[in-house]
């Protein structure tokens, strides 16, 4: 059972992937990965090709999960209903209580 790696959308504030490395957490970003401007669609693609479960705050991300798009992995969270200490808190907890075969096909709501 292999441990999450995460994606951050492209809507992310970079300071939630210096959190998750500094807890050394395997992560990639949308603009370090050159997919600014992808559709969702290609962004979970690129996911699911590197087993990463995606972290977003948009919510076109629920609708492609709901719709049966497979996935490695969705964690949502509502756009200002969080503190990026808050958020950080939420996906190691996830990082520490699921592994990734747990996550495929899953959304975990924060």
């Amino acid at each position: 059972m292999g441990k999450i790696k995460f994606h951050l959308d492209e809507n992310i504030t970079l300071a939630i992937a210096s959190g998750l490395r500094r807890r050394r957490i395997d992560v990639s970003t949308t603009p370090e990965e050159e997919m600014i401007g992808k559709s969702d669609e290609q962004q979970l693609e690129f996911a699911r090709s590197q087993e990463r479960v995606v972290f977003t705050q948009d919510t076109d991300f629920l609708r492609l999960h709901h719709a049966g798009f497979t996935h490695s992995g969705i964690v949502y969270c509502p756009q200002s209903s969080k503190s990026i200490g808050q958020i950080l808190q939420g996906l190691v907890l996830i990082w520490e209580i699921l592994n990734a075969e747990e996550m495929k096909n899953h959304l975990e709501y924060l």
